[in-house]
């Protein structure tokens, strides 16, 4: 072996992803599942990257943020996202598998290679010496939480998702909002949306009167006054909201000397302003119904949802304080977190930080500069957002169009046309990407994997 190794905690996703990558570049990888030998409440198999809540990798629509994913994956040789498409279920315009012949092709794969040792076991502490990658998932075990904090900080890790849904800006009727803050009080930062008493009221009955999500089995629906989910304040009284998340006080709606009823505030999600955040929109209600209750919102009639709310149990790190872009930890960088942890949403997406973490862990070994991703490409894009120190309301993130820098040039008619803009997205980011796998930062580590019987289509094409 060329170097001493690295250690992956965590056989799922994230923690498959980058051994594979490691291992095919002749690096020894010690890879620790504690399954079957302690189970979690949501896993029922000891396989690698069993499927818990979904069998879905996300959209193949042409125009999607995931299908744009998926090509950037299928260029830099993403090994989960080839077992996805190898074992492919029928499911229209998504990417969905068949659970047990995915988890088994990729337990045996990793078990079968020659620089792979797995270790059926919990490690209750991260490894005081060595690189790390640290891949548990949102249902880290406490003691290895625990020695989490101890290495990067006591406010490291949350433990319950509370997110809110977020809108794309130019889907929305501004003529109907204003910018401003309560009182005036520095910058005008927040997009304002005045409510009428009529218009509040529909609000709070379809609130109240929405079908929600049952929690899962290893769930206990036990919520923080902070992160209460709106639907649970509205049905406390009828002006609970008016008095609280949208109180109208300070707000004067411009032109007319008033303040509304109510008033629902946007806060900016990213620093292009090209997508906001309902604040303290956090919800249990079925995406359908979000959908149909806040689109009866003033201007919301044709809004773009880039994610929807949720709630539920989750353990995630404060990636903006804590990670770079290469997914290294600032405080520790022999230390790498890929997947869930990191403040991704999705098992797509958890594959790709697994894929980066794994590169980067090869370089870190080789003494490289790290690799970082083009803020153009979906990828690069959705690190950047999640490891971005100026965020403050620090919540998980999938891949959507929000998180690329906006196309200056884009004409004004092309943002309404979803299909038209995201091509546009789409262009710019494979073009980026391509420079990007050519450019002389790549040099050694882009090699084609050695390993045999690997799938490797996409590097013959892109590295012969």
């Amino acid at each position: 072996m060329r170097h001493s190794g690295v250690t992956v905690i965590g056989a799922g996703l994230a923690g498959a992803e980058a051994t594979w990558q490691i291992a095919s570049r002749g690096v020894r990888v010690d890879l620790y599942e504690m399954r079957p030998t302690r189970m979690t409440e949501a896993h029922v198999t000891p396989g690698f990257a069993e499927l818990v809540c979904s069998n879905s990798f996300g959209s193949l629509g042409e125009h999607s943020a995931s299908n744009l994913l998926k090509k950037e994956l299928d260029k830099l040789g993403g090994f989960v996202l080839g077992v996805a498409r190898e074992f492919a279920v029928p499911a229209g315009a998504s990417l969905a598998v068949d659970r047990v012949k995915f988890s088994e092709k990729i337990t045996s794969t990793l078990q079968d290679l020659p620089n792979v040792c797995v270790h059926r076991e919990e490690l209750r502490e991260v490894p005081a010496s060595g690189v790390v990658i640290l891949a548990t998932g949102p249902l880290t075990s406490p003691d290895l939480a625990s020695s989490f904090c101890a290495l990067a900080g006591q406010e490291s890790l949350y433990f319950y998702d509370a997110i809110s849904p977020i809108v794309l800006f130019d889907s929305l009727d501004t003529d109907q909002m204003f910018f401003g803050s309560r009182y005036g009080k520095g910058s005008p930062d927040f997009l304002n949306v005045p409510l009428t008493k009529d218009q509040y009221d529909e609000l709070i009955y379809d609130l109240t009167h929405g079908e929600v999500l049952s929690p899962h089995s290893f769930e206990k629906e036990k919520y923080f006054e902070s992160c209460m989910p709106i639907e649970v304040l509205a049905s406390r009284g009828p002006k609970t909201l008016a008095f609280g998340p949208l109180k109208p006080v300070g707000l004067e709606v411009p032109g007319t000397g008033k303040r509304a009823y109510a008033v629902i505030q946007l806060r900016k999600e990213n620093k292009y302003g090209t997508s906001y955040n309902l604040v303290g929109f956090q919800t249990k209600l079925k995406y359908g119904e979000q959908l149909r209750v806040f689109r009866k919102l003033p201007g919301f009639a044709e809004a773009e949802f880039l994610r929807l709310g949720s709630l539920h149990r989750n353990t995630f790190i404060d990636s903006p304080r804590l990670l770079n872009p290469s997914l290294q930890l600032r405080k520790d960088p022999r230390v790498f977190v890929a997947g869930q942890l990191t403040g991704t949403e999705g098992y797509l997406e958890s594959s790709a930080t697994g894929l980066l973490a794994g590169l980067n862990c090869v370089r870190y070994l080789e003494g490289k500069e790290l690799l970082t991703l083009p803020p153009e490409t979906m990828l690069g894009g959705l690190l950047a957002a999640i490891t971005d120190p100026e965020k403050k309301n620090f919540q998980p993130m999938n891949s959507n169009i929000g998180v690329l820098p906006p196309l200056e040039d884009l004409p004004k008619a092309l943002r309404r046309d979803k299909q038209a803009r995201n091509a546009a997205y789409a262009e710019r980011a494979l073009d980026s990407l391509e420079k990007w796998i050519h450019g002389e930062t790549l040099d050694s580590v882009m090699v084609r994997p050695t390993l045999p019987g690997a799938n490797l289509n996409q590097f013959n094409a892109l590295f012969n």
